[in-house]
């Protein structure tokens, strides 16, 4: 959701080319799947460029029917198990146990949400200043708290505070929509998060990023000398 086409066009331009930069920052594999979240979230905003486009009489609807389940999979699956993995791998929480709370939450709402959407083309529609997306099958307040806490709740525990501001941030807002506008959250939450991107791409860029890779010169220096 960026209002129009042209204005989620710019931004998925814009977020992509950040994700670019964010891979390029990446210096492990434990940081691959956090350097590419930047990416999907760019690709995310230009997918629904289609939607957009479609809906305004200027793109085919078979074209925009599998633009909208795109665009509906990512958020409902791809996002939910992603962002608890990359944090997973990062080792942010120090507590294993809530590493794979976080993980399970995220897998158990990814599934909820391919469930939703199957394999049919998403009804949507324009409704005032963003895309309203109707799966198949309504999300439970349950699904939706799982959503959220696979998303939000990793990076609250990271150690990198430009994450953790990531990780406030979203809590925020998917909350305010959540309580505004359900059907509002697919679209609107994923844009903001696509504008917290570079959050991600400071972070790897400060070294913050990983816990274990903090750790790493406290375990040399107690090590007993040759």
């Amino acid at each position: 959701m960026c209002f129009s086409a042209e204005m989620d066009l710019a931004a998925g331009l814009v977020v992509t080319g950040i994700g670019v930069d964010t891979l390029r920052q990446v210096r492990t594999r434990d940081q691959l799947a956090l350097g590419l979240l930047p990416l999907v979230f760019g690709a995310h905003q230009l997918v629904e460029t289609w939607v957009w486009w479609n809906l305004e009489g200027h793109v085919s609807t078979p074209a925009a029917d599998l633009a909208a389940w795109t665009y509906v999979a990512i958020a409902l699956v791809v996002v939910p198990a992603l962002v608890p993995y990359a944090f997973l791998r990062l080792g942010t929480t120090n507590r294993p146990v809530l590493d794979r709370l976080f993980l399970a939450s995220g897998l158990a709402a990814a599934g909820a949400g391919l469930f939703a959407i199957g394999f049919e083309p998403v009804g949507r529609h324009i409704d005032g200043h963003h895309i309203a997306y109707h799966p198949g099958v309504a999300w439970s307040g349950v699904v939706l708290a799982a959503y959220v806490l696979a998303t939000c709740g990793p990076s609250l525990f990271a150690r990198s505070p430009e994450l953790r501001w990531f990780g406030i941030g979203n809590l925020l807002v998917v909350s305010l929509l959540a309580w505004l506008q359900q059907n509002a959250v697919i679209s609107l939450w994923c844009v903001w998060a696509a504008s917290t991107s570079v959050l991600i791409n400071l972070a790897l860029r400060s070294g913050r990023a990983s816990v274990r890779r903090a750790r790493a010169p406290r375990a040399r220096q107690s090590a007993p000398p040759a």
